[in-house]
C-alpha cells in the first residue's frame, strides 16, 4: 500500500539551485498576484485534535480549495506566467504592473490577441484558461486520456477550447508543444525541456507564494517553524517551489520535505531508488484517482531542487488518497472540516499511515516523526470532481481494508 525511499542525493542546496525563490523574488510575484480583486490568502487550518490523535504536536493544513474561487492552487502559476509573458511583451517589469493594467484596452492593443495553450489533468488548465480569459486572450487546453469530463467542462466554462486526448499526460504535453510551435501559440506548461525553461520557472514562482503565505500564517499560531512538510510530487514543480522557498526562508530551521506520489506515476520514488544520478521516467497509462499527480517525467528544474532538498519519497496506493479525503472531510471534535480532492488528500492519508501503521515504524523513526513534530500539509485541491468526491467520502469507494 505504501513504499518509501530515503533520498540519498540530499545535500545543502547552493544559491544557484535556489535561484528565483529568494524572499524578494517571491515578494515581487506575490505583489502582482495580489492586484487581482479576487486575491485573498487561503486558510491555514490548525487540526489540533487530529494531531493529538496521531501523536504529533501540531498538524497544519494550507487549504488551497479556496484559491480565486477555482478550487485549486494551480491558478497561482497560470496567472503569474500569463501576466509575466504579457509584461515582457509590453517591455515592462511585472512588479510595476497591476492585473487591471494588463487587461486594459491599451495593453490589448499593444499585444494583440494571443492564444495560450497547455496540457493538464484539469486544475492547471483551468487556471491558464481563467487567466487568459480574464486578460482578454484565448486558450487551448488538452487533457490526457481518462480525464474527468466534469473537469473538462470546468475548463470550457472558462472560455477555453478544450478536449481530452487519447494519450497520457506527458504525451499530451508534447502534443501541446507541437501545436504551439505550428500555430504561433504560447505554451504555458509547468514542466521544462531544452529551450523551454523560462515559463516553467515563472509558474513555479507563482506556486511559491502559497508557501510564503503559509510561513506568515504559521506565526499567528506558533513562533516555532514546522519540522516537516508533506508535498505532492507530480512533475515536481509544486513540491520544488514550496521546498525552495521554505529552505531559503527558514535556513537552519528548514523542515524535512517529504514527497507523496501515486504508485502508477512514482517517478521521484523510482529516481531515489535508482543506481543512477539522473531521474527516472514512468511511461504508459497512469490510471490513478490522483489525476493531478499522474505525470511520469519530472521537471528537470524541479528534480534539481528536490534531489537536494527532499528527505524521502513515498509511493502510495489510491486508497491512501481516499483515506485522506475521508479524514479531512470528517474532522475530530472542533477541528475544521476540509473538502479535499484526490490529489490534495494523499499527504494526509500518508501521515495517518505513518502514525498508525506499525510496518512503517522504521521510516517514521528515520524521519523523526514524533510527539514534537509540527507538520504542514497542503490541500492542493477541493472537490474538483464532486461526483467522484461523494463516491469516495459518502459511498466508501477505495476502502482502506
Amino acid at each position: 500500500m505504501v513504499q518509501w525511499q530515503i533520498n540519498r542525493f540530499k545535500k545543502s542546496p547552493s544559491k544557484d539551485v535556489l535561484a528565483g525563490f529568494f524572499e524578494q523574488d517571491i515578494q515581487d510575484v506575490h505583489q502582482f498576484q495580489s492586484t487581482h480583486s479576487l486575491y485573498a490568502k487561503t486558510p491555514l487550518v490548525r487540526l489540533s485534535n487530529l494531531a493529538a490523535s496521531l501523536g504529533f504536536q501540531d498538524v497544519f493544513v494550507k487549504d488551497e480549495s479556496h484559491r480565486f474561487g477555482l478550487n485549486a492552487f494551480k491558478v497561482l502559476g497560470g496567472i503569474y506566467a500569463v501576466g509575466r509573458y504579457l509584461a515582457e511583451k509590453l517591455g515592462r517589469d511585472i512588479e510595476t504592473l497591476s492585473f487591471g493594467e494588463l487587461r486594459s484596452p491599451e495593453a490589448r492593443e499593444l499585444t494583440g490577441e494571443i492564444t495560450f495553450i497547455s496540457a493538464t489533468d484539469g486544475n492547471h488548465g483551468r487556471g491558464v484558461a481563467w487567466a487568459a480569459r480574464e486578460l482578454g486572450h484565448k486558450s487551448v487546453i488538452y487533457m490526457p486520456k481518462g480525464s474527468s469530463v466534469r473537469r473538462l467542462q470546468a475548463i470550457r466554462d472558462e472560455g477555453a477550447e478544450a478536449d481530452i486526448t487519447e494519450y497520457n499526460y506527458d504525451d499530451s504535453v508534447r502534443i501541446a508543444a507541437s501545436h504551439a510551435q505550428a500555430n504561433g501559440w504560447i505554451i504555458i506548461q509547468d514542466t521544462s525541456w531544452e529551450g523551454y525553461e523560462k515559463v516553467p520557472l515563472w509558474i513555479m514562482q507563482g506556486y511559491a507564494t502559497l508557501a510564503k503565505e503559509a510561513a506568515e500564517q504559521m506565526l499567528e499560531h506558533t513562533a516555532e517553524p514546522p519540522t516537516h512538510v508533506f508535498l505532492q510530487a507530480g512533475v515536481g514543480s509544486f513540491a520544488a517551489s514550496v521546498a525552495a522557498y521554505l529552505v531559503q526562508h527558514y535556513k537552519e530551521n528548514t523542515p524535512k520535505v517529504v514527497l507523496a506520489e501515486p504508485h502508477q506515476a512514482d517517478c521521484f520514488y523510482r529516481s531515489f531508488t535508482s543506481d543512477g544520478d539522473g531521474f527516472q521516467v514512468v511511461t504508459g497509462d497512469m490510471n490513478t484517482i490522483m489525476a493531478g499527480l499522474a505525470c511520469g517525467e519530472p521537471n528537470p528544474r524541479a528534480w534539481e531542487i528536490l534531489r537536494h532538498c527532499c528527505e524521502a519519497s513515498f509511493s502510495c496506493d489510491d486508497r491512501i488518497s481516499a483515506l485522506g479525503m475521508r479524514i479531512l472531510g470528517n474532522p475530530l471534535k472542533e477541528d475544521t472540516r476540509i473538502i479535499s480532492g484526490e490529489s490534495g488528500s494523499v499527504t494526509t492519508g500518508l501521515l495517518y499511515q505513518l502514525a498508525k501503521n506499525k510496518s512503517l515504524i522504521e521510516i517514521k523513526t528515520e524521519l523523526e516523526l514524533n510527539e514534537n513534530s509540527r507538520i504542514l500539509v497542503i490541500n492542493t485541491e477541493g472537490d474538483t470532481d464532486p461526483e467522484h468526491y461523494r463516491n469516495v467520502v459518502w459511498e466508501g469507494t477505495y476502502p482502506l481494508r
